[in-house]
């Protein structure tokens, strides 16, 4: 009975572990990761379908407690953030490449941008 206990456990660990996946995005000019530039990224992929910037809040170090006015608005306002949409044809998924201090901050796959 030890070793069920054990197979058992370690079958639910497997389960309850979170997934922590890195998506890619492929271009005909190379594959982008996060990570890369976002010269990189224009290079690879030329430009975006679609561009938006806006500023994201600035959290505290470990913690998601954004910092508060004032603080934020006088010692570090917001973290300037791009999110470039790319269609990648018919039959794709679009990708939306997330770019914060000029790496790529994620890349995320859906059938219509949000």
């Amino acid at each position: 009975m030890g070793i069920r206990v054990r197979l058992l456990c370690v079958v639910a660990a497997a389960f309850i572990s979170p997934q922590v996946a890195a998506e890619s995005l492929r271009c005909s000019g190379g594959i982008v990761d996060e990570g890369d530039s976002r010269v990189s990224v224009l290079y690879k992929c030329g430009q975006p379908l679609l561009a938006d910037s806006f500023c994201a809040p600035v959290y505290y170090s470990g913690t998601l407690n954004p910092v508060p006015e004032p603080f934020a608005s006088i010692v570090v306002p917001c973290q300037l953030t791009d999110e470039w949409l790319y269609s990648r044809g018919t039959g794709n998924l679009m990708a939306t490449v997330r770019i914060r201090s000029g790496t790529v901050l994620s890349i995320k796959h859906r059938r219509d941008p949000q």
